[in-house]
């Protein structure tokens, strides 16, 4: 459920942000997941635990990765929700392995990059046939 609630503390991240140009967008992503690696490292090393379910800010970046360039309307809002959390919850290859093996703040934020990958091709594969 954590999860899922920073997934959602995304979408209200996301909202203003969607106003940017692409290349200030991914710039701003792009920071967040470099302070993410610190953050998340920090936080599990003081916790004492690798990705600690408190640890959400892998969630936000994951989620916010996912609506890149994504068409506008709450639909698409909700799609990339869905789709972020589907494969950040069932981890396809070679998500769970990268997962299981990587115990640093870049472990814990890499799993979630690569989940939005995943959310993103979809949706931009969706728009794709529903735009054109």
């Amino acid at each position: 459920m954590p999860g899922t609630i920073g997934t959602f503390v995304g979408v209200f991240i996301y909202l203003p942000m969607q106003l940017l140009e692409p290349l200030y967008y991914l710039f701003f992503v792009a920071l967040l997941f470099v302070l993410g690696i610190w953050l998340c490292g920090k936080t599990a090393s003081e916790l004492g635990v690798h990705d600690h379910s408190a640890i959400v800010w892998d969630e936000i970046v994951g989620y916010l990765l996912t609506m890149t360039a994504a068409p506008s309307g709450w639909e698409w809002i909700l799609l990339g929700f869905i789709l972020f959390r589907l494969f950040d919850i069932c981890k396809p290859w070679p998500i769970r392995r990268l997962d299981k093996g990587l115990k640093s703040g870049f472990g814990i934020m890499i799993d979630d990059v690569l989940a939005a990958g995943y959310g993103l091709l979809v949706m931009h594969s969706i728009a794709y046939l529903l735009i054109t």
